[in-house]
């Protein structure tokens, strides 16, 4: 047989870099007549480090020089980490393949929460991980921090402790700079951490059946489950955010969600369980339990005055 070409359109860390490599044995194993090629993106996110991601515009800023890759023909295939798609994206792209999920937890590196003495500087980047932390211990103070991982790990001794992706550090081969691992009844995940999205043209019927053969279906309906909630809130809320759909070994889908003000004074999280999505008129589907977890939030709890509705 011919041996077929798949591009595959990727940012230029190290960890992204991993993440396209990781699809391309996936791709490799399922077809080995498939040659995967790296076609390597530059983002308007990479290129300001020194800014935080939410003057930069949010999400999207490490997304959509990757997805025009694939919508002007250069490559194929986008890998993205599924926390920085935007829960709205391009409308002639679909995500083809969800793989199986990594750790989608938090990690402290350089302190234990509980060992943080009193007025000690917590580095990190993200409103969602600064409101939590906040609401938990209100006499930390904080210091962004940007930057690939190796930066971030270099800076860690600058402050009482970084915040970072449990998944990031296992799969660059630093889980030994962990110091705690934040359970999400500590710290719950930012949407469709430790996941991966692969997405191409919503007209490229042999790709898409390509890649559906190498999902994870449990990982697909977590991932559009949390995806569906941070949808109802607006596409990509400014505030604190997060959402963390697990499936249960009975088939029952359990999502939980938070909003929080940003100075971690409201913490507002919500649970719901649903049997697994069938093909019954009235089940609800993954997406819709995370939306009905966002609209309590917003309409039952209180939400909506944070978001200035």
């Amino acid at each position: 047989m011919t041996p077929s070409t798949v591009r595959v359109a990727t940012r230029g860390s190290a960890l992204a870099r991993w993440q396209a490599t990781y699809v391309a044995r996936l791709l490799a194993a399922g077809d080995p007549d498939v040659v995967v090629e790296e076609v390597v993106v530059e983002t308007s996110g990479d290129r300001r480090p020194d800014i935080p991601i939410w003057e930069l515009g949010g999400k999207g800023v490490f997304v959509k020089e990757v997805q025009a890759a694939v919508l002007d023909g250069r490559a194929d295939v986008a890998v993205h980490s599924a926390k920085d798609l935007p829960a709205l994206t391009h409308p002639d792209l679909v995500i083809a393949c969800v793989p199986t999920r990594a750790d989608p937890r938090d990690v402290l590196v350089g302190s234990t929460l509980a060992g943080l003495p009193a007025g000690a500087v917590v580095a990190t980047g993200s409103v969602r991980r600064r409101a939590q932390l906040a609401g938990l211990r209100p006499d930390l103070t904080f210091a962004g921090l940007r930057g690939n991982i190796d930066t971030r790990l270099g800076r860690a001794p600058e402050f009482g402790a970084i915040v970072m992706a449990a998944a990031a550090l296992h799969r660059l081969d630093r889980a030994s700079e962990i110091t705690e691992v934040l359970e999400p009844e500590v710290m719950l995940p930012q949407v469709g951490q430790g996941a991966l999205a692969v997405e191409c043209r919503g007209d490229d019927r042999a790709l898409r059946q390509r890649l559906a053969a190498v999902e994870h279906h449990p990982s697909r309906l977590a991932v559009e489950a949390e995806r569906g909630f941070l949808a109802e809130l607006g596409g990509d809320c400014d505030l604190p955010a997060a959402a963390h759909a697990t499936l249960s070994a009975t088939g029952q889908l359990r999502v939980e969600g938070l909003i929080a003000s940003l100075d971690g004074h409201v913490v507002l999280r919500h649970a719901r369980t649903e049997p697994v999505p069938s093909h019954a008129v009235d089940a609800i589907g993954p997406a819709d339990l995370g939306s009905a977890v966002a609209r309590y939030l917003l309409d039952d709890a209180g939400g909506a005055s944070l978001l200035g509705r």
